[in-house]
């Protein structure tokens, strides 16, 4: 059983955390890799659905988008129901078509500000990135090319001042660094002891008692 693999089986074993679900964020500075961890994760899961915070961002609201989130996912997955939102569309600069997310065992959400205070108590587990912001920074600008070194120029502003007010690391229960082959998994400074604590770190990996 590989890394990932083991971490799947750890985050079946949750209890659910928000109606039926356990919701798993995985957060990190942008261009650190959390949107490839997601989907080798959603993979090793099952083909677990993943909400993209992308999706419910836009130009003009960074990470102003927890009202969406609240109304269009979380609630309607905490009654034990389908989720629908409409995810926006960075090039049009419009929302698109209606996107469902079905109540599944494990929901990844994805994104810069996924394990933020609003979305915290909905949370089974959170997910924290290792690699620092600029490292990621200048990876996610080699990604994107020149064409978008001026959003890159404003969102590095609004990152930090987002980071600032509302820091996500702090609170991650696992810390995962991308090595060249799988993953790192560390605890977290969000972990804490006890007797309900089903998930432990052995080895440098996540998995269950």
């Amino acid at each position: 059983m590989n890394d990932l693999d083991r971490a799947a089986h750890a985050l079946l074993r949750l209890p659910p955390s928000c109606g039926p679900v356990r919701l798993v964020a995985v957060d990190g500075h942008a261009g650190s890799g959390k949107s490839t961890l997601a989907a080798r994760l959603a993979t090793a899961l099952g083909d677990a659905p993943v909400l993209r915070l992308d999706d419910l961002a836009t130009h003009e609201e960074l990470f102003e988008w927890t009202g969406r989130l609240r109304e269009q996912v979380l609630d309607p997955l905490a009654r034990g129901e389908e989720a629908s939102y409409r995810p926006y569309d960075w090039r049009l600069r419009r929302f698109g078509e209606a996107r469902t997310l079905p109540p599944s065992p494990v929901v990844l959400v994805e994104g810069v500000g996924a394990g933020r205070a609003m979305v915290r108590p909905f949370l089974a587990w959170s997910l924290w990135m290792e690699r620092g912001a600029e490292w990621s920074w200048e990876r996610g600008r080699r990604r994107d090319g020149p064409d978008q070194a001026a959003f890159w120029d404003g969102w590095t502003v609004a990152e930090t001042r987002h980071f600032a007010g509302d820091p996500s690391r702090p609170f991650a229960d696992t810390l995962v660094r991308e090595c060249e082959e799988g993953y790192e998994w560390l605890p977290g400074p969000g972990v804490t002891a006890g007797a309900d604590q089903i998930i432990t770190h052995r080895d440098g990996f996540m998995s269950v008692n």
